[in-house]
């Protein structure tokens, strides 16, 4: 078993190989279900000229967003800009280049990155800025764009539960980007809540077999969230 096991043991190692100039697929949503520590040893790396893909950019002080103060991000290809004051203040600037993708188009281009697919056609931004300058076909009547797949030099992902070959299960909502993510990664790090043995995880639940995981790291999450909405009294 000893030649299957993924875990180690520091986020150093989790994220040796990492240079500048690098592309990272980072899963998350906002901030449900985001990598934190892995991001937080890029920031402690200090790692420059970093293209990151993922859903959005985190907040200032949470996630990706923590990447943007010290300039370590050149390009991000998200859906949108969220809650991240920082991050608009530097696309606004010209400070970073983005690339505001849609985001069902964002995830298939992960997952078709991780299939091995370099390619496919999509309805989704024909006719407007997103498709300008790229193929158009026509199926059925309908116009289609061609978008291209995603893949990194590392993908960085989080999980709820993983055992020691790599095998994922995800809890609810916080699933969201991180199994695309993972596949489309040539490095794939996944930090969890729980490592488990190999086996007590039943088969049937596994979201994702570990053969897409190079690396697995247990962590203690914070879990923020970027707007607390409670009922007034």
């Amino acid at each position: 078993m000893s030649g299957f096991n993924k875990v180690i043991n520091s986020y150093e190692e989790a994220m040796n190989g990492l240079v500048d100039g690098m592309t990272i697929i980072s899963g998350g949503f906002g901030l449900c279900g985001i990598p934190e520590h892995l991001i937080k040893e890029i920031k402690r790396k200090g790692t420059k000229e970093l293209t990151i893909a993922s859903n959005n950019c985190g907040t200032d002080e949470h996630g990706l967003g923590l990447l943007l103060s010290d300039h370590q991000i050149k390009k991000v290809i998200a859906s949108y800009v969220g809650e991240n004051a920082l991050f608009e203040t530097q696309m606004m600037n010209g400070e970073i280049e983005v690339d505001l993708t849609p985001q069902g188009t964002l995830a298939e281009k992960m997952r078709a990155g991780g299939a091995g697919i370099p390619a496919f056609y999509t309805p989704t931004g024909y006719g407007t800025p997103v498709g300008e300058g790229k193929e158009v076909r026509e199926f059925n009547g309908r116009k289609y764009i061609l978008e291209e797949a995603l893949q990194g030099d590392f993908s960085i992902a989080k999980a709820w539960k993983g055992d020691r070959h790599g095998n994922l299960i995800f809890r609810r909502t916080a699933r969201n980007f991180n199994p695309m993510a993972i596949t489309a990664g040539k490095i794939s790090v996944v930090e969890v809540e729980e490592i488990v043995e190999v086996g007590d995880l039943d088969p049937d639940q596994i979201h994702l077999p570990g053969i897409y995981v190079d690396r697995l790291i247990k962590g203690t999450f914070e879990k923020n969230i970027e707007q607390r909405t409670i009922r007034s009294s």
